[in-house]
């Protein structure tokens, strides 16, 4: 029967090789049950023999006389792979609970900005070590203990996927490091562009398309902040008529509320996506105001422009500098400006003012140097 024309030859009892245009043959048993005549695919005939088949027909007979829908049976015991986004976030809801550590916030905020937007879509059965190598690639040197983190964090995740029948096997993740450089015990600190090189930076992302991944990565230079804290802004945060953002303690670093004055590029980047926007209280920098960007987001926006060794905290850091190398500001308005928690209680027990009006002069400075206004 190998060389059979493409149709259906039959066995007995239901039983055909139905041969197809492409030269490809199956078994396949037609029947009837409750008034209904059904095909019931027995596999291909390179792997299913001629007795094989015979079997599996009679078997299937059996269990349309016990009343057996085959078909529906089939369906039962079919297992459905969630994606490994899913199964890290139920892995999360499972695990959480019995964790000491109250910041267990931060493994599920690591996963949304650095794994869910590579693999996150991809099968948990299927995500192997070489997506895991491709996941710490962009952060294993910059940020080392988050990378290491996230490598155990996604270990769990595959484990637990394990535990729940949705991979074959537990984890195999010891070959990840192999493919990662090593990494020191030296601190590294954030690497920053010269601050006289980010002028040009900043007109390359002003005169490109709008995007919201440019707008994000301007208001945050334009700022000084965090890139999380621009990531998860809000519009209720942000008083355009004032220029004043707010951003509540429990989304700052030292956990203390921090009023950001703005400048006029900052606000008119603003204006100009309070357009655009989908709610008054989604998030600014979103493209459906629900979902935060990625950290990636912003980097990339680096990457794409040939800028391989800075980083976007490290724009922090040229803000440093050129306050201190080419303005008359005091430190301690800078180090306010970039919400600095001071490392002296005494004294930060007596200081109370935030400077805010010399701050706002000090951002509104930092502006001018970053994109020059042409009308002065």
């Amino acid at each position: 029967m190998k060389n059979a024309k493409p149709g259906r030859y039959v066995d007995g009892r239901g039983l055909c090789l139905f041969v197809k245009e492409s030269g490809s043959r199956s078994w396949v048993l037609r029947m009837q049950h409750n008034g209904r005549r059904r095909d019931y695919g027995l596999g291909s005939a390179l792997d299913v023999t001629l007795t094989e088949a015979r079997d599996a027909a009679a078997a299937l007979r059996r269990q349309v006389r016990a009343g057996i829908d085959p078909v529906a049976e089939r369906r039962k015991s079919r297992k459905v792979v969630p994606s490994f986004e899913t199964a890290a976030r139920e892995c999360y809801e499972a695990l959480k609970d019995g964790w000491k550590n109250q910041n267990y916030r931060n493994w599920i905020a690591s996963m949304e900005n650095h794994v869910f937007p590579l693999i996150g879509r991809k099968a948990v059965d299927q995500v192997d070590s070489t997506h895991v190598v491709e996941v710490l690639t962009p952060i294993w040197l910059e940020i080392p203990d988050t990378a290491r983190k996230i490598l155990q964090r996604i270990g769990a995740v595959l484990d637990f996927a394990h535990i729940k029948g949705w991979r074959e096997e537990e984890a195999a993740l010891r070959s990840v490091r192999k493919g990662l450089p090593r990494q020191t015990d030296k601190v590294e600190h954030f690497k920053a562009m010269p601050y006289a090189e980010i002028p040009a930076f900043m007109k390359e992302l002003a005169t490109a398309s709008p995007t919201t991944g440019r707008d994000a990565l301007r208001f945050t230079i334009y700022n000084a902040v965090r890139s999380s804290e621009t990531r998860k802004a809000v519009w209720t945060e942000i008083d355009l008529e004032k220029a004043v953002w707010t951003i509540p303690g429990e989304r700052m670093k030292a956990k203390e509320t921090h009023v950001v004055p703005l400048p006029k590029a900052a606000v008119s980047i603003l204006r100009r996506r309070w357009k655009m926007r989908t709610s008054d209280d989604g998030l600014v920098f979103s493209n459906n105001g629900e979902k935060p960007i990625s950290d990636m987001t912003m980097t990339k926006m680096l990457r794409d422009a040939g800028i391989k060794g800075a980083t976007v905290h490290g724009f922090r850091s040229a803000f440093t500098d050129w306050a201190a190398e080419k303005t008359d500001f005091p430190k301690e308005v800078a180090d306010k400006a970039l919400a600095h928690k001071l490392s002296n209680q005494v004294e930060a027990a007596y200081r109370r003012t935030d400077f805010f009006d010399k701050r706002r002069d000090l951002m509104a400075a930092w502006a001018e140097f970053l994109a020059p206004d042409p009308a002065r």
